[in-house]
């Protein structure tokens, strides 16, 4: 998505769960992302939505149409999590 990106020097926290490598449980798996808890929630349904490719971070992202496509992937399966958890919610907050 964002390019020819380097590896990282070691496998990153989020590469390990993406990978599977980790005990973390997924809420949400596909061949884009993967969703799971934050382990030290900032609000009562904290979620974590990440590409399964390593993308260092956001302004690694690129103007192109399969990064929109990502990032609306992301969006879209972070509603869907919402709200099938809370489906009297009316006010979500999205973060990159």
């Amino acid at each position: 998505m964002a390019g020819a990106l380097p590896p990282p020097p070691s496998p990153c926290v989020f590469c390990q769960i993406a990978g599977k490598s980790s005990s973390t449980p997924l809420l949400h798996s596909d061949d884009k992302v993967i969703a799971f808890q934050d382990i030290k929630p900032a609000a009562f349904r904290h979620y974590l939505v990440i590409p399964v490719e390593h993308i260092p971070t956001v302004k690694d992202l690129r103007r192109r149409s399969e990064d929109y496509s990502l990032v609306l992937h992301m969006l879209n399966v972070g509603q869907t999590l919402l709200r099938k958890d809370a489906p009297e919610a009316e006010q979500f907050r999205y973060r990159f």
